[in-house]
């Protein structure tokens, strides 16, 4: 262990064990993504509409459409999308009490039977109820799945190549959103009514990969010394470390666990002073995630493209392209984030974003009116590339960021709890714009993109100068070397810890 300027470095290799353990954990994103993207496509494909939907099906080629953006406004559409994210916000609650008292690797095994079994209803669903109680138990599945795999990733990976590792999450989380795309533009294709079914039921194959993928990895250190394992935790730190001289992070994670052990009530605990910072911070950025507009855009592309005048096979090939910008774009993050930092990206992605969806609304409002939504080719090809472009600098920021950077900062005596909240806040605003979109695209027209960009000035705005760096920062760390020295978080730790002192100076009078 070195410590320069009073930063502690464990030694750590990064051995091929971490890897491959990162990549099958890191299968819980290729089923959400698989999930985000996989509705906007069947719920714009005619078969689906005619069976589970027939008004909006027929709203949709009637000739004395009151609007343009009104085709998909419907709310029992909207539910079809959203109810999933309610069910997981639910979920995230069980799921944080398995991820502390079971451990990492079983809350994973829960999340991808829920998601098996959703799956096959989905895929042989006869009646809208059969559907939304699928949709419904995928939700359970990301519930615990998002719950376990962030805090998986941070304890398993090593401090250096933290953020890369951790993002493996969030690129699987595109790389889903692209094969669902990828998987809508062939199903399609299919005639005789039952493509739909296999957009839904290739749902199963990352559920599968996932379920084998719990059963083959280890548990963390961190979960195992927490639960008073301390000699299989301090095993699988040697050996996912690559070194016998681990002595240094397991005091550091043995000290942690002591400390959480005393916390009966993580969520109480969760509200103290000292874990506001940490906490504030986690709230807002789920919060500012989903008003980027990112998963309007993700749930409804093909719908949303649809609306702007795009045929059925452009609106989908057009989403596969974002889905693919999605995907490279996330693979930038993972070689710059313990390069230039969490700060840099979210900032730089601001500027960009706040841009894309500018030229979008003027587009939009001079070319899509409510009954004319002819953009013509030059038009229409603009409109994909800004898309692309927000979709690309939200991918390499506030995508992988928005997990990332909750799963590192809270202690471990709060971390379950702290993840919970995290889910849990980012499936209830997800719930939110996945119920809202198509009838705040209705009523808002091109002013929903005017709409969204507002929010992405006022999350850079607050970036700027509330949020941290914490690259390259131990994760049993973070209150010492990051919370105690920014100029505004400082305040809640110093007078906490006061406080605290004076606590036990009375007692031991």
């Amino acid at each position: 262990m070195a410590e320069e300027d009073g930063r502690r470095e464990f030694e750590a290799k990064i051995t091929p064990v971490v890897v491959v353990l990162c990549i099958m954990a890191a299968f819980g994103g290729l089923m959400f993504g698989y999930d985000v993207g996989i509705s906007g496509g069947v719920t714009s494909m005619d078969d689906f509409l005619k069976k589970f939907f027939p008004v909006v099906y027929h709203r949709k080629h009637s000739e004395n459409l009151e609007s343009n953006y009104c085709k998909y406004d419907n709310q029992n559409l909207q539910l079809f999308t959203s109810s999933l994210y309610l069910a997981g916000l639910i979920a995230t609650f069980f799921a944080s009490y398995t991820t502390r008292n079971l451990g990492r690797r079983p809350t994973m095994m829960f999340a991808g039977g829920f998601f098996l079994i959703g799956v096959a209803l989905n895929a042989a669903a006869q009646d809208l109820a059969m559907l939304i109680v699928g949709r419904i138990l995928l939700g359970c599945g990301v519930g615990f799945a998002n719950q376990a795999v962030p805090l998986f990733l941070s304890e398993i990976a090593p401090t250096m190549i933290r953020g890369g590792l951790n993002i493996l999450f969030q690129l699987n989380v595109t790389i889903g959103i692209l094969f669902a795309n990828l998987v809508n533009y062939g199903t399609n294709k299919i005639q005789g009514g039952w493509g739909w079914r296999v957009s839904l039921g290739l749902a199963g194959v990352p559920a599968l990969m996932l379920t084998v993928g719990s059963f083959l990895v280890t548990e963390t250190p961190n979960s195992l010394i927490e639960r008073g394992r301390l000699e299989e935790g301090k095993t699988v730190l040697r050996r996912i470390r690559g070194t016998n001289n681990v002595d240094p992070e397991y005091e550091e994670i043995l000290e942690a666990s002591l400390r959480a052990k005393e916390v009966k009530h993580p969520f109480r605990n969760l509200l103290k002073r000292r874990n506001r910072p940490p906490l504030v911070i986690a709230v807002l950025l789920q919060i500012f995630q989903q008003f980027t507009g990112i998963n309007a855009i993700m749930f409804y592309a093909p719908v949303l493209f649809n609306t702007l005048g795009f045929k059925n096979d452009a609106s989908l090939y057009s989403a596969v392209i974002t889905g693919g910008i999605n995907v490279v774009a996330t693979i930038v993050s993972i070689y710059s984030v313990d390069k230039v930092g969490r700060r840099a990206l979210l900032l730089e992605a601001g500027v960009q974003m706040f841009l894309a969806q500018i030229v979008i609304a003027i587009i939009l409002g001079i070319k899509v009116s409510d009954h004319s939504s002819n953009l013509g080719t030059s038009y229409a090809i603009l409109v994909v590339v800004m898309v692309c472009t927000f979709v690309s600098a939200f991918a390499w920021s506030w995508g992988p960021l928005g997990w990332l950077i909750p799963s590192e900062t809270f202690p471990l005596e709060t971390r379950s709890a702290g993840q919970s909240v995290t889910v849990c806040v980012n499936l209830l605003f997800t719930f939110v714009i996945a119920q809202s979109f198509l009838s705040m695209l209705c009523h808002f027209k091109f002013g929903i993109f005017i709409f969204f960009s507002t929010w992405v000035l006022v999350m850079s705005v607050f970036v700027s100068f509330f949020l941290p760096e914490t690259k390259n920062v131990p994760i049993e760390e973070m209150t010492y070397r990051v919370w105690n020295k920014h100029w505004f978080w400082k305040r809640f730790i110093d007078e906490d810890e006061q406080q605290q002192e004076e606590q036990d100076k009375l007692s031991k009078m």
